[in-house]
C-alpha cells in the first residue's frame, strides 16, 4: 500500500517528523512536534482531513477560555451539587437513562449481534456488572441487585429523590 509523504508537513500547530508505522485500521502513523513543544504519533488521514491539529494543547487552551468566559459555567462554578456525585461515584450514570436509551432502563440494553440483553453497572470507573442474559427482565434483576450490593443505601436514596 502506497503512503503520502507527510514529513515536513504542518497540520495546524503540528510538524510532522517522519513515519512512524501503522495503525490497526491500515492507516499511517506519523511522529508530530506541536509548536507547545509536544510530540505525538498522529494518524495521517485525520492531519489531513484536519481533524488532529495539535497535541491536545489547543483543546486545553479552548476549554481554559470557555471557562473564563462562558457565563453560565461561571455562574456554576463551586456548586459542588452539580458534580452530583456521591464518594466518587455519578448519581447521573447509574439511574438516568440516556437518550439513546430504548430498553426503558438505565444501564439495561439489547446486543444485536448476539440478541441478548445486556445489564451494566460502573462504580468509581470499574465496571461492577456487564454481563449478558437472555430475558430483558434477567438483566434489570441483576442491574437492580448490582446496585443494591455495591452502593451505599444513601447513594440509592438520593438517586431515587433526584428522579
Amino acid at each position: 500500500m502506497k503512503r503520502i509523504d507527510l514529513t515536513n508537513q504542518r497540520f495546524g500547530r503540528l510538524t510532522v517528523l517522519g513515519f512512524a508505522g501503522r495503525g490497526k485500521n491500515g492507516n499511517a502513523l506519523w511522529n508530530c512536534r506541536c509548536d507547545c513543544g509536544g510530540e505525538i504519533v498522529a494518524d495521517g488521514y485525520l492531519l489531513r482531513k484536519g481533524s488532529t491539529r495539535s497535541c491536545g494543547c489547543l483543546r486545553r487552551e479552548r476549554g481554559r477560555e470557555a471557562m473564563r468566559t462562558n457565563t453560565r459555567l461561571i455562574a456554576n462554578c463551586g456548586n459542588v451539587s452539580n458534580l452530583q456525585q456521591v464518594d466518587g461515584t455519578s448519581l447521573v450514570s447509574i439511574m438516568k437513562k440516556r437518550k439513546t436509551n430504548k430498553s426503558g432502563v438505565a444501564g439495561v440494553s439489547f446486543d444485536k449481534r448476539s440478541k441478548r440483553w445486556i445489564a451494566r453497572l460502573m462504580v468509581r470507573g470499574q465496571y461492577v456488572l456487564n454481563h449478558s442474559f437472555v430475558t430483558f427482565e434477567d438483566a434489570v434483576a441483576a442491574r437492580e441487585k448490582a446496585i443494591d450490593d455495591h452502593l451505599s443505601e444513601e447513594l440509592v436514596q438520593r438517586v431515587t429523590v433526584s428522579q
